[in-house]
């Protein structure tokens, strides 16, 4: 029987599939610590668009993360890291691979230290920086359903966006990230995919917990 302590719990899947809410929501039912990794790409995008940087000038944007490095401890919730040029540009400069190398230790260190647990959410947890992580969570929903979602959201926030674009928008998102994606789901990749399409949040999370309750509890 798996001994309780240090688990390690990684969500990722594409965007508005629903992974944020439940890996949340998984850490906060649980008592784990709990680490949305998207956020610290956000934060070195938010860095890169104050300071005026080129996208196209990589040296530049891997000096700055290098030299942000430290702060990225000190884990907030920053309303500014939701702004969609922040996040368009986090995508972008994720693409980086030394970029990727300077938050990889940061987050298995996450993971590593956690007391209890750990839930971290966002890319390439699975699969590059926590391959050995105990429960896996591939959240996915159809485009269609992701686009709506995400179109919803933004009228929330008093954006203006027609859904054709919306939908546009995810539909490039996905294609940067198809290959990252899809390494979730190789035959020889033990993920639990969760396709929220046609559920609700709560439904999600029972659904997660008690996938999680069959690894911590195989006998009950």
């Amino acid at each position: 029987m798996k001994k309780i302590d240090n688990i390690v719990i990684a969500i990722d899947g594409p965007a508005a599939s629903g992974k944020g809410s439940l890996a949340k929501k998984l850490a906060a039912q649980l008592g784990y610590d709990f680490l949305d990794t998207g956020s610290l790409y956000r934060r070195i995008a938010l860095k890169c668009i104050e300071n005026g940087v080129d996208l196209a000038n990589k040296e530049e944007i891997i000096t700055l993360a290098r030299n942000f490095e430290e702060e990225l401890g000190n884990y907030y919730d920053d309303s500014a890291l939701r702004n969609d040029n922040v996040g368009s540009t986090a995508s972008k400069i994720a693409q980086i691979l030394d970029v990727r190398a300077v938050l990889v230790e940061f987050q298995r260190n996450f993971a590593k230290n956690a007391e209890k647990g750990a839930v971290l959410d966002g890319r390439d947890i699975g699969t590059i920086i926590c391959p050995d992580a105990d429960i896996k969570f591939f959240v996915t929903a159809s485009t269609q359903e992701r686009a709506k979602r995400r179109h919803k959201e933004l009228q929330s926030r008093g954006i203006n966006a027609t859904t054709s674009a919306v939908l546009a928008e995810m539909q490039e998102r996905d294609a940067r990230d198809a290959i990252r994606l899809n390494e979730h789901l190789a035959p020889n990749h033990e993920v639990n995919i969760i396709d929220t399409s046609d559920m609700t949040p709560s439904e999600v999370l029972d659904t997660a917990l008690k996938i999680v309750a069959s690894f911590t509890n195989p006998d009950s």
